[in-house]
């Protein structure tokens, strides 16, 4: 596929332990990509070192981090250089082996051809090829695409984790880069901001090759970090969303079924602890009083996620985005893509 606008793609690859699959990685990018960064986070293996001894590409440039700033931190910093360099449109693929560079043309044409404002793979779209995947990984995966739908607002994406990503840079100087987390929940952290801009982000098919590399994820030692930042972007974003920016009958059906729900569970649950201890059963209006609030709430709070499944974003914003503002200005600094 040819995209005809070379001159806008850029690549970042953040290196950390990956100087065994690295050169492969930038040979495999094909000829519409225009630069590539490659962002040495502090490496002991010193991939930064090894690409600019081994690598002839012209295209390719070595950003180096003095300490570890995580997975986030290394894309942050390419993000920034691939800006400031004049790209439109900047793909992320890991240095490890496990996402195909062939594939980039497919990432970067919903965003060059103005479908969408962010795309990223998706693992889980062809059954067969989840089949290779092992099966921690994917029932670990499984299970943070699900937190995620609630968090990010996205409920027609899926694998919230995967780091084949691509922006279009319009989009990229609105985001608050200063708080993105900056290690491995960057890629889940990046839709939650992505959907308070309102951008517009489509999965992409993808297989997953593993190897001999190792996964930096752990997944069970990250659920319990991710489930409570998922917690905390969930309450961000319904409070963004149904109450600071707009007030709906969705906002009124949030409002009003979650202290529904949970007066009616809490008053059952006790109600009937009170039973048990004291063995005499609770009466026909105790029922009543846990049972109604608990069912308004229910059906409140379906209708509230009937509506919020149905407002997904669905109008990319990178072709209504003028000049930066002045906020983007100073994370982006003029002479870049904005000048």
């Amino acid at each position: 596929m040819d995209t005809g606008t070379s001159q806008t793609i850029a690549v970042v690859i953040p290196a950390f332990r990956v100087r065994q699959h690295i050169l492969d990685v930038i040979g495999r990018i094909g000829s519409e990509c225009s630069r590539i960064y490659v962002v040495d986070d502090c490496c002991p293996e010193h991939s930064g070192d090894f690409v600019e001894e081994q690598c002839r590409d012209a295209r390719v440039t070595v950003i180096r981090h003095t300490e570890n700033r995580g997975v986030g931190g290394a894309v942050i910093s390419g993000y920034l250089a691939a800006a400031r360099d004049g790209a439109m449109v900047i793909v992320k693929i890991d240095g490890d082996g496990q996402m195909a560079p062939e594939l980039l043309p497919f990432f970067v044409a919903p965003i060059l051809t103005g479908a969408a404002d962010y795309s990223k793979g998706n693992r889980f779209f062809d059954l067969e090829g989840v089949r290779a995947m092992p099966m921690v990984r994917l029932l670990g995966n499984a299970a943070l695409s699900f937190m995620a739908k609630l968090s990010c607002g996205y409920w027609n994406s899926f694998d919230p984790t995967n780091g084949y990503t691509a922006i279009h840079v319009k989009v990229l100087a609105h985001l608050p880069l200063e708080r993105i987390s900056s290690r491995y929940f960057f890629e889940t952290d990046m839709l939650f901001r992505l959907n308070t801009l309102r951008a517009v982000v489509v999965d992409i098919p993808m297989d997953a090759h593993y190897a001999d590399e190792g996964s930096g994820l752990k997944v069970p030692h990250v659920l319990a970090e991710f489930l409570f930042k998922h917690a905390r972007n969930t309450v961000k974003r319904l409070f963004y969303n149904y109450f600071l920016r707009d007030l709906s009958a969705a906002s009124l059906s949030l409002l009003l079924g979650v202290p529904l729900l949970i007066f009616g569970v809490g008053f059952g649950i006790s109600h009937w602890i009170d039973s048990v201890r004291t063995g005499i059963a609770s009466s026909a209006g105790t029922v009543m009083l846990a049972a109604l609030p608990t069912l308004s709430g229910l059906q409140l709070l379906l209708a509230f996620l009937s509506y919020d499944i149905a407002a997904v974003p669905s109008r990319p914003i990178h072709p209504l985005l003028g000049a930066a503002t002045r906020r983007a200005q100073a994370i982006i600094p003029l002479g870049g893509p904005f000048a």
